[in-house]
């Protein structure tokens, strides 16, 4: 029996730090399961090398990692997402694209690591923070029985799991 993959976008305003460790933990963690995408309403264009190193440390591939926009997923041919999960507060309050097929939606917000200031032990420590608590929601997300749920139960579920306080 062939169990289905379900397709997750992460949304942030810069895709440069919070969804990008996101799309790189959850398809290390979800493999087969989950297949995870991400985007920024306005791409920075480069990832943070910040987001790089923790999810290189996690043990997360980031060949394929990179900023772009969320208008690649809001086209015809894109892959239709099943989920689709804000990250940072920005993003959350902002006028999303018409994402096909009705996906499931949530709003995780994160501290935005790229905002901190200080030396490269500093900033990459609040980066190692944010990565834990990400971290953190996604195991509770790939324990989710997703195909024995209905959307208003998943809908509850990714709400209370954005709620989780690492």
């Amino acid at each position: 029996m062939n169990q289905k993959t379900y397709n997750v976008l992460f949304l942030c305003t810069g895709n440069s730090a919070r969804s990008i460790m996101a799309e790189a933990m959850l398809n290390t963690c979800g493999a087969g399961r989950f297949r995870a995408f991400s985007a920024g309403s306005h791409p920075t264009g480069t990832v943070n090398p910040f987001a790089i190193e923790q999810a290189t440390a996690f043990g997360y591939s980031t060949s394929d990692l990179r900023s772009k926009s969320w208008d690649e997923f809001a086209q015809p041919d894109a892959p239709a997402m099943d989920f689709v999960i804000t990250v940072c507060d920005r993003a959350a309050g902002e006028v999303c694209p018409v994402w096909p097929g009705q996906p499931v939606t949530a709003h995780w917000g994160f501290r935005d690591p790229a905002a901190a200031s200080g030396t490269d032990d500093q900033v990459r420590h609040e980066f190692a923070k944010v990565c834990r608590e990400i971290k953190t929601r996604l195991d509770i997300f790939c324990s989710l029985p997703v195909d024995k749920l209905d959307k208003l139960a998943l809908k509850r579920e990714l709400a209370r799991i954005g709620e989780v306080q690492p």
